[in-house]
């Protein structure tokens, strides 16, 4: 695991509707030392709804990446409202099994703009922003 990696989760969350199992792209905003991954979501939702960079504000707050290229071919967001931290052994388990597979690294300037605006969203708790701010201090250019 890394902070700045986006990863694709293939077995994230199963659609309301049909029951049918969905994926999900992950970014990881902080690993704490015997703690939580700390991540948000990326979405291609409402893109017309979304100004550039950070936004804070409703109905969609999040930070706008582009289109980042890859499997990401569409303008994609990091959704910024409220997300629990993944168990970190869970997580190992499944990227060791494959349902959960890296996909690309942000740059440091992205990942640190990134973090810079996640720590600052109302949907962060005060937990999840030290621990993004301390991840934010080691991030070299």
């Amino acid at each position: 695991m890394h902070v700045g990696c986006i990863y694709r989760h293939d077995a994230f969350y199963a659609d309301s509707a049909s029951g049918e199992v969905r994926s999900k792209y992950l970014v990881v905003l902080a690993l704490p030392p015997g703690a939580d991954v700390v991540f948000r979501v990326l979405t291609s939702r409402y893109a017309n709804l979304r100004p550039d960079g950070c936004f804070h504000g409703m109905p969609y707050p999040g930070f706008a990446l582009g289109v980042l290229g890859g499997e990401l071919t569409k303008p994609t967001w990091v959704d910024l409202r409220e997300q629990d931290d993944y168990d970190a052994d869970v997580f190992r388990g499944r990227l060791a099994k494959g349902t959960i597979a890296s996909i690309m690294q942000l740059a440091p300037q992205v990942l640190r703009a990134v973090t810079a605006c996640a720590a600052g969203a109302a949907g962060t708790t005060r937990r999840q922003a030290r621990y993004i701010q301390d991840q934010m201090a080691s991030v070299s250019s």
